[in-house]
């Protein structure tokens, strides 16, 4: 006997096109919007292979590594923190503040990919917090400039209520910033919280991306619904929706494409994909989560650009910190965009995902030191 979810009860063996097995792991689609929803949710769903759920074994298995989270952060930030330190050092080391001062300090931030912007608002509250505290030294403003950045860089709980909310997140960046993976990542995060995950593989444009995404699912222990290649991608959101709805999902997460031939199609699909999602998944809060290479550097800063242009992000997502990893990036974005960075990934394991924390984020920039 096999379920039948159109009318909630058991039905022969024989009607098998409403067969759908609990065992497989991901669907694929590539239906129009103008299929029905109970269309949708009959078609049956292909089962990940023996060699993948291999390797995703493995993968949980693999015990995370002895050093903490914070340390590959700080390691990962060598490269900025290095460049800082020395110059800072240097910097601090005369005691009068005057003009000479402040203008070191900004070349030093500007050339630490902190952005000229960013670094005027630094120094702008700097100086009033010089003024207003009647500070004589410049070794008294080292503290004061690093509790300024982390008081730019705060998150607060308000930013992260889409976690506990029925949610739709829409992940974008271009190709090779890491989205694949943070999506899987994400996955296994939510899974291990409690919360019921599905997977919508809509970059049907990007060759294997439905492939490499339904390894992630895998290993994260989710389902996918994928698109054929060349698919809609707006259709895979349309039956992902339905297929979230009809099973209560708590966290629908979505890939899309991270190019399309202009900015304007671009622009079009998302919005597209959002206003289905909105509409097929009624009451579900829809996040549009961007991610960026930390590793680019202001590259990276134009990318938040011409998303934020085309597209409302409601959050950053920084990956590769574990690199040769720009981090004054990160600053550079939330103050020029007014985004904040709710993620940082500091590896390709399942685990190397945690949410962005302002004092670990400074401490790691600045001092390397792990609290611990």
């Amino acid at each position: 006997m096999f379920w039948n979810r159109k009318k909630n009860q058991e039905v022969p063996e024989e009607d098998t096109e409403a067969v759908v097995s609990p065992e497989q792991e991901t669907v694929e689609t590539g239906t129009t919007a103008k299929e029905s929803a109970e269309d949708v949710l009959e078609k049956p769903i292909e089962a990940a292979s023996e060699e993948t759920n291999e390797d995703a074994a493995a993968e949980l298995t693999e015990e995370a590594p002895r050093q903490g989270f914070f340390a590959r952060l700080a390691g990962g930030m060598t490269k900025t923190r290095d460049k800082l330190a020395g110059n800072l050092n240097n910097l601090f080391k005369e005691n009068e503040i005057d003009e000479d001062f402040y203008e070191e300090l900004e070349e030093i931030l500007v050339m630490s990919d902190i952005g000229i912007k960013a670094t005027e608002e630094i120094l702008e509250r700097l100086r009033e917090n010089v003024k207003k505290n009647h500070v004589k030294e410049r070794s008294l403003c080292k503290d004061m400039l690093i509790e300024s950045i982390r008081d730019q860089m705060a998150t607060s709980d308000a930013d992260f209520s889409f976690e506990e909310d029925k949610s739709v997140i829409l992940v974008v960046g271009v190709n090779g910033a890491g989205k694949t993976t943070t999506i899987g990542k994400l996955a296994y995060q939510f899974k291990n919280r409690g919360k019921k995950v599905l997977i919508a593989a809509a970059d049907t444009f990007r060759a294997a991306a439905g492939d490499q995404l339904a390894t992630w699912a895998a290993r994260a222990g989710v389902e996918m619904i994928g698109g054929k290649d060349g698919a809609d991608p707006s259709s895979v959101i349309f039956d992902a929706a339905h297929r979230a709805q009809s099973r209560n999902i708590d966290i629908l997460l979505c890939d899309t494409a991270g190019r399309l031939q202009n900015k304007k199609n671009l622009m079009a699909e998302l919005h597209k994909m959002g206003t289905i999602a909105q509409k097929e998944y009624p009451g579900a809060h829809v996040e549009i989560l961007l991610v960026l290479d930390s590793t680019t550097g202001q590259n990276a800063l134009s990318q938040a650009k011409e998303f934020n242009d085309v597209t409302e992000l409601t959050g950053i997502i920084l990956t590769k910190m574990d690199g040769t990893a720009k981090g004054g990036i990160a600053i550079a974005i939330q103050s020029e965009l007014g985004i904040p960075v709710k993620y940082i990934g500091v590896g390709e394991k399942i685990y190397d995902l945690q949410r962005f924390d302002a004092d670990s984020f400074v401490r790691a920039m600045f001092e390397g030191e792990e609290a611990e």
